[in-house]
């Protein structure tokens, strides 16, 4: 492949990774842990794939030419490492969200990339990955499989997290983040066996659009802080379901309110406010199915729909959520108790209820079970 193709794929796959660089910008969740690293991730490749270009300046020695080639080589090699350590990273955070990254894998990243920086600059006197000669070619160097494997050793490593904790993670996201570290490694591979091709950098840009499209993207349907579905995304989800129901198919949903949410704001402040919200959605998730729907639907108010048709199995959920509750208050070591009040009703077909109408419906009757914990509490 020659000098002119290199620059058509490269500037092709630089001018993707800006457009999504800049639409991710206006999304609402750049303050994301998750979100941060993929904005990183997306710039580290735009930036690479720029010296990857410099990198193919060879020939006419004694120019401008040589210190450009030499420059291009030196950053490629050196951060090859940093996007698939910035892809553990980030599958980690997609994962697990709020908790801290574990020390092995944080001890991994610093040791493979520790490994790659001495032996990058050792290689500018020993030729161990490359060399470039008198003629300012570019050649590889005997241990140049190095570079690669340690690449996709971390590629194997974020790969191997992902399909071990499979059934945390949505269906939609778990296959966006199972694809991203196969065309970089395979690619990586086909560059290794392969001399003079060089096409590992614009397949990042390919697993990048993938995730953003897929996961990314998604995001504008999540509300921020819980990690529930949002209002929006609540109101076409319903919509769709109340378009599918027919007599022998329908569904159901239960709308939930946190009982003296204001009084834990007021009391011990809005740090404690927001855990509270995020237990909540945790508390709730954990007495769900994978196909059931979880959504912010304001404030303090949670509403889940679920595929029921039968109220005794609807009920059976409002006892499990309430047991789970239960425990939770027993073992916990907070200032405060968690309560929930929740409306619940299997949807009418013959009803004819819009999506408003049936909101209304269960908030009247999460309102009247409101009502009733408050008389019991006197």
């Amino acid at each position: 492949m020659d000098f002119l193709n290199y620059i058509c794929i490269n500037i092709y796959s630089i001018v993707i990774l800006i457009c999504i660089y800049i639409y991710a910008l206006k999304q609402h969740e750049k303050e994301l842990t998750e979100y941060k690293i993929f904005l990183t991730l997306v710039q580290v490749t735009i930036i690479m794939l720029v010296f990857d270009i410099f990198g193919r300046f060879d020939g006419k020695p004694h120019t401008i030419y040589s210190v450009i080639n030499f420059l291009g080589n030196f950053v490629i090699f050196m951060f090859g490492p940093v996007i698939p350590s910035l892809w553990i990273l980030y599958a980690y955070y997609e994962i697990f969200h709020k908790i801290a990254v574990k020390s092995k894998i944080t001890y991994l990243i610093i040791a493979v990339n520790a490994i790659n920086f001495f032996l990058v600059l050792l290689s500018q006197s020993l030729q161990l990955y490359y060399y470039i000669d008198t003629d300012n070619i570019y050649h590889r160097g005997n241990l140049y499989w190095l570079s690669v494997l340690l690449m996709v050793v971390l590629m194997a490593v974020a790969l191997i997290m992902v399909v071990e904790n499979r059934n945390d993670i949505e269906k939609k996201k778990y296959f966006s983040l199972l694809f991203f570290p196969i065309p970089p490694t395979i690619c990586a591979i086909l560059q290794m066996l392969f001399y003079g091709l060089a096409i590992n950098l614009s397949s990042v840009s390919i697993s990048l659009l993938v995730v953003f499209i897929n996961i990314q993207n998604h995001g504008m349907n999540i509300d921020y802080l819980t990690g529930a579905y949002n209002r929006k995304k609540l109101d076409i989800y319903m919509k769709e379901k109340i378009s599918c129901c027919n007599e022998n198919n329908s569904f159901a949903a239960i709308l939930i309110d946190m009982d003296d949410f204001k009084f834990i704001n007021d009391t011990f402040g809005h740090i404690a406010g927001d855990d509270a919200l995020e237990t909540s959605v945790k508390l709730i998730k954990s007495c769900l199915r994978k196909k059931d729907f979880l959504a912010r639907f304001g404030g303090d108010e949670f509403c889940i729909v679920l595929e029921l048709e039968n109220i005794n199995d609807l009920e059976s959920t409002i006892r499990k959520i309430n047991k789970r509750l239960e425990m939770y208050n027993k073992n916990s070591n907070k200032q405060y108790r968690l309560g929930f009040s929740m409306g619940y009703a299997v949807y009418d077909y013959n009803s004819h209820m819009n999506v408003e109408e049936f909101q209304k419906h269960i908030d009247i009757l999460m309102y009247e079970e409101k009502r009733i914990n408050k008389e019991m509490n006197r």
